[in-house]
């Protein structure tokens, strides 16, 4: 058997970051068993229907480097009003691959289930459901229909006026679901809502499109979040009423934010374009959603993995039961690691549009502002986390920077006239200096700190706040290498004016 799974996202919003791990999931498992990984776009919610999420959901998909098999073909996209969906259109045996696109097929099926005696016609009002609703929860009932319109005559809701098509769950038995993460979890059959399959305006809900889509794209492995797992009752009674062999059912746990609750915007960002604009890498983003609730085997303590590595392990059975908690230190921590293993040269590529966001760096950017750039990269990969952190890092090289405070400027156990002291004798001894890089900048500043009989940390702190306005930076040598002999000549003689003035 090979291996078919999919990921069926709906475009009334960019999805959720536990969506997006349901994602991974299924990628590593159909590349783990050489199998296919599609994308379908369920899009039956015309009232929220977003065009451009399409997009967006299929542009975060590939930038997390989920490649997919099979998905909807550029005339599919065009159709649907997709802006740029040339660039993501992939095709398919089993298209089409957007639910509004799929439409002929539903009906027929929910004629046909009509006509078995698995399904009804109900034309009761909104308003009349809304009644109910209000009632039912004023008694603290779950809201369930109450099958009004069931077992009227055939005849008595004409398939010309405004109504909806019905599931007939049977009224007695159980529906055992078998799950092969939660184990068999087993449903009365009267505690199942008549759940509608076709609505008023010939899209299908939910339930009736995965079941129809699912068989005719020959799905044989359903891998989704265990929000689902109540609708799953219904699927099978739905397989088992048309007679179709239903798919392995695999329902993965909520990912949870650190405070045990459901991820919410409290809790930092959710979604992958969030995650892409502050900073995160795909790498380090997918190495981090891939253990989110999945761990490599007992007793592993290896945490980073690349991305062939995960395809060799990922094992379903392994994924846990219990809800993953997100930890965003941890996510924080492995994209810093990511960062750090980056060749050089990409790196900087990853951080130029960050330099530019910042307005540090113009765009496009000139041969000679990326080569000071790359002068930059090698001194401040190791103190970046995220991408977002290089303007911080890296401002006062693009800059101007404010006056620092004379108290920022005089270290500890070190007088306000030992600190001015510092800043006179360091311009004495580098404006002379004929060579302005990294070693004889070291050399002459070392034997400034033996001339005075300071400790280097007194030393290089006061000119570190001087060059740069922080306290706290890259190797200091570098850095005035970059900055140039005009900057730190002059950035110094200002310092040293603030201390004249105290």
């Amino acid at each position: 058997m090979t291996v078919r799974v999919r990921i069926a996202p709906s475009p009334t919003g960019e999805p959720h970051v536990g969506n997006v791990r349901t994602a991974v999931f299924n990628w590593l498992f159909a590349r783990h068993t050489g199998g296919q990984f599609i994308v379908r776009i369920e899009d039956t919610d015309r009232t929220r229907y977003q065009p451009k999420t399409v997009c967006t959901i299929l542009a975060g998909l590939r930038w997390l480097g989920l490649e997919w098999d099979e998905g909807p073909s550029l005339e599919e996209l065009e159709r649907s009003g997709v802006p740029d969906g040339a660039q993501y259109a992939v095709g398919g045996p089993c298209g089409p691959y957007i639910q509004s696109e799929r439409l002929a097929l539903y009906r027929p099926i929910a004629e046909k289930l009509i006509a078995a005696g698995w399904a009804y016609r109900c034309n009761c009002t909104p308003e009349r459901l809304a009644d109910l609703r209000t009632a039912q929860r004023a008694s603290k009932d779950s809201f369930m229909y109450d099958r009004r319109c069931r077992d009227l005559p055939t005849r008595a809701i004409s398939p010309d006026e405004p109504h909806v098509v019905r599931l007939r769950v049977p009224l007695d038995g159980q529906t055992v679901v078998p799950d092969r993460i939660k184990g068999d979890m087993v449903y009365d059959n009267a505690t199942i809502d008549d759940q509608v399959l076709l609505k008023s305006d010939g899209f299908p809900t939910y339930h009736l499109a995965v079941v129809v889509d699912d068989y005719h794209m020959d799905i044989t492995h359903v891998i989704r979040g265990d929000a689902w797992i109540s609708s799953t009752p219904k699927h099978l009674l739905l397989y088992q009423a048309l007679g179709w062999p239903a798919p392995l059912y695999y329902h993965v746990p909520l990912v949870l934010g650190s405070d045990g609750k459901p991820l919410a915007k409290r809790h930092g960002a959710t979604s992958i374009s969030q995650f892409r604009q502050q900073g995160y890498l795909p790498e380090a983003l997918f190495n981090f959603l891939a253990f989110l609730g999945w761990a490599p085997g007992e007793g592993e303590e290896q945490e980073i993995f690349d991305r062939a590595e995960l395809v060799q392990r990922f094992d379903l059975e392994r994924v846990n039961k219990a809800p993953a908690i997100l930890s965003y230190d941890k996510l924080i921590w492995t994209n810093g690691v990511y960062i750090r293993n980056l060749p050089e040269k990409e790196l900087l590529e990853q951080l130029v549009p960050f330099w530019q966001q910042a307005g540090l760096v113009p765009d496009p950017c000139p041969p000679e502002t990326r080569a000071t750039l790359a002068r930059i990269v090698p001194l401040i990969r190791e103190r970046l986390k995220l991408l977002t952190d290089v303007a911080e890092w890296t401002d006062y090289f693009f800059q101007d920077i404010p006056l620092p405070p004379a108290e920022s400027l005089i270290e500890k156990k070190m007088t306000a006239a030992q600190s001015l002291d510092v800043l006179v004798r360091t311009q004495r001894v580098l404006a002379p200096l004929p060579d302005w890089s990294e070693e004889p900048l070291e050399r002459v500043l070392r034997g400034l700190i033996e001339e005075m009989g300071l400790k280097a940390g007194q030393v290089f702190g006061t000119i570190r706040t001087a060059t740069t306005g922080k306290l706290a930076t890259p190797p200091l040598f570098g850095i005035l290498s970059i900055l140039g002999r005009e900057k730190v000549l002059a950035r110094l003689e200002a310092a040293e004016g603030v201390l004249r003035r105290e």
